[in-house]
Parts: structure tokens; sequence; C-alpha cells
């Protein structure tokens, strides 16, 4: 289910009910790019059957499906028909066309070949522990968790979300972890991690498939170097690779969470009950690896009604706190939102 995940604090202050996200969600549903439309997005059914339920529960557990369709339209073939059109102006008026005129001619060549272009489809889960008040995204590109954060923040009323901030920083506990060879109880290291320099160079060390307890490793980091990404195991479950903006990559469940499973523990049902369960108790481990979470992070307190996040959203970005319109009506349509 998940590949890759950013994870996000809820805010305690909220509080809303799975039929309200069914019905906000629904007024959003994915529809292919019409014949002139460059990008399309919207919810799907998570369990992939035509015209179900778009929040689903499993255990308690909500998930959705994100789903963005774009057309591909390569820039050589744009600029061909842009010359093409410049050409015949010039041919017709004796004239060049100006700034102005060129642009205007792109987006008509633009126009002329979205019904022409190839489309591309890419989806994200997005999974909702209200118990835990944890938003896990399934990416780990922080530009498309940003987008649909944001989608989420405008839909859902009263949603505020913030990055998940802990008190160490990952690159800091990573280096210590390598330095000492010491790592965190309950994890591993693996034989994958790669170190980058903080000075003007940015001389990059990769290391894969190899062991890392060595001194050479050892004498990168105390040359400087700082981790920004390493292979772990928790408990003998799953592998993942921890980068330094906190997202986790290559996420893979080990043959110890399948042991004792039949061949009917399987389907949607069963793949979001083992996913969640051992993402619920991964994601505390890690936070405690990481010194705990911080004071921010944790999002105590609601925003007062003078604060700007209450009068006016704030869109999602790389930190911070995501806040959505605290008296939103339930009909609020998301914005359109590019991945």
């Amino acid at each position: 289910m998940f590949k890759n995940m950013i994870v996000y604090r809820i805010a305690p202050q909220w509080q809303i009910g799975l039929e309200q996200v069914e019905a906000v969600l629904a007024k959003a549903p994915f529809m292919e790019c019409g014949a002139t439309q460059e990008r399309a997005w919207g919810w799907v059914p998570p369990r992939g059957e035509a015209h179900g339920p778009l929040a689903e529960s499993v255990g308690g557990q909500w998930v959705l499906r994100f789903m963005v369709e774009s057309k591909v339209l390569p820039g050589s073939v744009l600029a061909r028909r842009v010359a093409e059109k410049a050409a015949r102006i010039e041919q017709e008026t004796g004239r060049k066309p100006g700034k102005k005129e060129s642009k205007e001619l792109k987006e008509e060549a633009k126009l002329d070949l979205l019904p022409m272009a190839f489309t591309k489809q890419g989806a994200m889960w997005v999974w909702i522990d209200r118990e835990a008040r944890f938003l896990v995204l399934g990416t780990s590109s922080q530009g498309r968790a940003d987008e649909v954060v944001s989608a989420l923040v405008e839909a859902l009323p009263g949603l505020s979300v913030s990055l998940l901030d802990t008190q160490t920083s990952p690159a800091a506990a990573m280096a210590h972890w390598l330095a000492t060879q010491e790592p965190p109880a309950g994890f591993s290291i693996d034989r994958e991690c790669e170190l980058k320099s903080a000075d003007e160079e940015k001389a990059v060390v990769r290391y894969a498939r190899h062991p890392l307890d060595i001194e050479e490793v050892q004498a990168h980091i105390a040359a400087g170097k700082l981790p920004t990404k390493l292979a772990m195991t928790w408990d003998g479950r799953v592998s993942f690779i921890l980068s330094e903006g906190l997202q986790i990559r290559k996420l893979a469940f080990l043959d110890a969470v399948m042991e004792g499973k039949s061949q009917d523990d399987s389907g949607f049902d069963a793949d979001v009950a083992i996913a969640t369960g051992e993402l619920r108790s991964l994601i505390p481990d890690l936070i405690e690896a990481l010194g705990g979470e911080s004071e921010r992070g944790m999002g105590a307190a609601p925003a007062s009604d003078s604060s700007p996040a209450t009068a006016q959203p704030t869109r999602a970005s790389s930190a911070g706190t995501v806040t959505g319109p605290a008296t939103a009506p339930p009909d609020t349509d998301p914005d359109s939102a590019p991945f």
C-alpha cells in the first residue's frame, strides 16, 4: 500500500465524521482531462471499485486516494508549432511577432496540440489516523504532499495540520547513529546511506549494498559530512530509508509481518489493516528515536479568532502549520491543485 510516506500531525481540535468527509470528497471526484485541459485531479474510490465510497474506514483507519492526470506535451513539439505560426504571420504581414504576440501564439499552439497529447496518471494514498492524530501521505515528494494537504485543508472544515517535527533533526540523529554504531532501540542500520558535505563543494558520498560499520563512514562524519539518507529496519518487520527531511522512502514489509497470515488474508481490507497496524507502531518509535516530538509539532492549541491562520487559510509548505478556515462550510470545494 505505502511505498513512501510523509507524516503530518493533526491539530487536536479537529472533529469530523466519515460521512461528512465522504460528502465533501464527492464534490471533487476525479474526472479525466477534457480535450484542451492540461491537468485534472480529484478523489477516486480507494478500493478501485466504480462508484464506490471515496472515504473508506478499516479498523477505524480512514483511507482516501487522490488521482492526478496530466497531458504530456514535449517542449520541442510546442516550440515547433509556435515557430510555424510565427513564420506564417511574418510571411503574410512582413513583420515578426512581438513579445506579447509570441506569448499568445504559444497559448494558441498549446490549445491546438492538447487534444493530441498523451496523458499520464498518478495516484496517492492518504491515511488519516484520528486517534493518533496522524495524516500520512503516500509520497516522498514534499511538493506533491503540499498540493494534497492544501486540497484537504480547504475542503475539510476546521482541519489544521503541521509537518511532523522532532526535537532532534534526522540528519543529526543519523550522524550520531553512524558515528557511534549505536542505532536507537528497536532499529537496526542496513547497508545504504548518503553523506553530503555542508561546504560550498557539496561533496556527496553514497554507499549501496555496503556495510556501514566501517571507519571510513565515521571519518566522513568526523570531517563534517551529514547523512541525507539512511537505510534502516524497525523491529525486524519493516525496512525503509529515512531522509534528512523526515520523509520515509522505500517502505517494505518483511517476512515477519506475514508470518501466521493465510492466503485468505489478502485484498484491500487486509492490506490496509497490515500497513496501518505496522506503521501505527513504527511512527511513534521513530519519533522517540529522534528525541520526541517538538512542542510546535504537537499542535496543542487552536489559533485564536484574530490570528491570520483563522482569518485566511495558510497554504501547505515545507515547514510550519497548514490551517483551514475554522468556520468553513461543509460544501467548500478544493481549488485546483496540480501535482
